[in-house]
């Protein structure tokens, strides 16, 4: 079973919907118990970093997701999710973050021409191999919403980045944490397969 953290946060559905695609039975839920009985166990999320934080505060879930971070079960965060695992946000400055990863997240930087969220497509480009990339051709394409960009501490766990006036780091690997800044539930068939590899680690 795969536990898609409920925080009342935008888009959980959609991820639910894509791992019911790929046969996989999820179960979206707040409970204690069942995220921790997980096989494999999913944050995603579309909101801000404060509002974010405060929530996982209030349901009681921030120290269930170190504890299925330290007990190994493999972990994945999309997008907010990703931003969460870090430290700090300029989002909401003073608000702490999951710290589960070293590093901060960062607001794209206004430049002509380049709108902020960025919403769209974007190729992906791999500094170093990551298992999630796993049958994903270097240049393949991904589904971006977002303003903040993450700037890990230990660069040896960028798996993945796109340019968007400056490099993005799009996802991480460190250990059982996998995240992703993109959306591979809204990535069609490369989002699947970054999925399909998720669930095979």
């Amino acid at each position: 079973m795969i536990a898609v953290i409920d925080y009342d946060a935008g888009n959980i559905k959609s991820v639910q919907k894509a791992l019911d695609f790929l046969g996989e039975r999820a179960v979206v839920t707040r409970d204690k118990s069942e995220i921790l009985a997980a096989e494999r166990v999913i944050l995603p999320g579309v909101g801000s970093f404060g509002d974010a934080m405060a929530k996982l505060e209030s349901f009681g879930l921030v120290s269930v997701i170190k504890e299925v971070a330290e007990r190994k079960t493999p972990f994945l965060g999309i997008c907010l999710g990703l931003q969460l695992l870090f430290e700090e946000s300029e989002e909401s400055p003073g608000v702490e973050g999951l710290g589960i990863l070293p590093g901060k997240i960062v607001r794209i930087p206004k430049e002509e021409g380049l709108k902020i969220p960025q919403i769209g497509w974007n190729a992906l480009k791999y500094p170093m191999e990551g298992r999630l990339f796993r049958n994903v051709p270097e240049g393949s394409y991904v589904y971006f919403v977002h303003s903040y960009y993450l700037q890990a501490q230990e660069k040896e766990i960028v798996k993945a980045t796109v340019e968007y006036g400056v490099t993005v780091e799009a996802s991480v690997e460190k250990d059982n944490i996998f995240a992703c800044q993109f959306h591979p539930e809204k990535s069609s068939e490369v989002g699947l397969q970054i999925l399909k590899n998720f669930l095979s680690v």
